[in-house]
């Protein structure tokens, strides 16, 4: 089965939030083996919804709408549903009323009678209880196609999604099994790993697709396999995995939930019982981020500094300040003395220190836009690397932090 995400609301098409909510749908309703076709955001507008509604049921068998379910007089999805199916009558729920009464007793408002118009749904709708708002989803089922609207609040359409939408549609539709691999790799390019990997590419069935997903110094290789027989997919899939191991196993850092460099290096410091600290400076905390977004890294991460002026280097990292007047702070040197400094505070194995520029100008030193050095350092040695990142900005602060887990997943792995 095929489906459609529409997402409405001009908050999104001028930029004022992002649509989150069309990534989550897309990737819960492969999990019960839907097909997403197609994704569209379009406005608060009733002509544009009708047409979106027709191009969509003329293409897909599912179609998901978000947003546009409020009280006040700017959500008009409900009203412009019920014109598309020429459904004039609105039957009012009074449970949805009860629900409503209560949620607001709890947060201490009163209840409006606006809000009664939350509990009165076209007559063709089926009710899709909201247990974390006020605006209950729909469900229609018209000319073979299935159309549910939802609130475009994120949890409350998860709720909808998680307890209502995803068990009917599993319950009422024979699916196919979908199956996505992810296999994360740093350090070569999607068009280098593309030759290595050719034949192999060239081997797989029709009913398996290889993806290529780069970012700043990585590239995903994402697997999909979609039939009837699941365990004949699964196999057949761990079959190729191995094959493609044995041809890029050296940028391969983690499979599916661990295909992350950054969760890579926290299982070889926890595998060798060390410990970590960074010392930044152009990427201003962002090695640290990524450290610690992976659950359990207290065990290895102990911490760091932003050292993000020179100043600072000297202050909290010892780095001398003949050392910077001599090289300036973009330098091998300056970098080499705040992995150093880094690992002489926090008392780590290990350390990195990071130093650069990110752009657009260079901070008083006549180093290049997009020179970076990372250092480094265990107790008895310090690795210095030069990197020129180019532009822009974002692109060298990114690559840093990259290339900075790469190079000590490297230097963790000649113990």
């Amino acid at each position: 089965m095929n489906a459609e995400i529409i997402t409405i609301g001009d908050e999104i098409l001028i930029g004022q939030i992002v649509d989150t909510n069309s990534q989550w749908i897309g990737q819960e309703l492969n999990k019960i083996g839907v097909s997403v076709y197609q994704i569209s955001s379009i406005q608060d507008e009733k002509q544009h919804i009708l047409n979106a509604l027709k191009e969509a049921e003329n293409r897909v068998d599912i179609v998901i709408l978000t947003g546009g379910l409020g009280p006040t007089k700017d959500d008009i999805t409900k009203k412009t549903i019920a014109e598309y199916f020429n459904d004039n009558e609105f039957v009012e729920y009074p449970e949805v009323i009860e629900r409503i009464k209560n949620l607001f007793k709890k947060i201490g408002h009163p209840f409006n009678e606006i809000q009664r118009y939350q509990a009165q749904l076209p007559s063709k709708a089926r009710l899709l209880t909201n247990q974390f708002g006020t605006a209950p989803g729909m469900w229609f089922y018209e000319n073979g196609t299935v159309f549910v609207s939802l609130p475009g609040v994120p949890y409350e359409m998860k709720g909808l999604m998680s307890n209502e939408v995803l068990p009917r549609i599993q319950e009422e539709f024979k699916l196919p099994f979908i199956l996505h691999k992810t296999i994360m790799t740093v350090g070569v390019g999607e068009t280098i790993i593309a030759e290595r990997i050719e034949e192999w590419e060239n081997s797989l069935p029709e009913y398996i697709k290889l993806a290529y997903l780069p970012s700043f110094g990585k590239v995903r290789l994402r697997i999909s396999a979609k039939g009837n027989n699941k365990d004949l997919l699964e196999k057949e899939v761990a079959k190729r995995i191995v094959d493609l191991n044995t041809l890029i196993s050296d940028v391969i850092v983690g499979y599916d939930d661990d295909a992350s460099i950054e969760k890579s290096v926290g299982d070889l410091l926890k595998k060798y019982n060390k410990t970590l600290s960074v010392a930044e400076s152009l990427t201003g905390g962002k090695i640290a981020s990524e450290l610690v977004s992976i659950p359990g890294s207290s065990a290895y991460f102990k911490g760091g500094f932003i050292a993000y002026t020179a100043e600072l280097k000297k202050q909290l990292l010892g780095v001398s300040k003949q050392v910077i007047e001599e090289f300036t702070v973009v330098s091998k040197e300056v970098a080499k003395e705040m992995a150093i400094g880094c690992i002489k505070k926090l008392k780590t194995d290990y350390a990195i220190g990071v130093t650069g520029n990110a752009g657009p100008t260079t901070d008083h030193n006549d180093k290049s836009v997009g020179l970076v050095y990372i250092a480094i350092a265990k107790e008895n040695s310090v690795e210095v690397h030069e990197f020129n990142f180019g532009q822009p900005r974002e692109k060298v602060i990114n690559r840093t932090v990259t290339k900075a887990l790469e190079l000590l997943s490297e230097n963790i792995l000649k113990i």
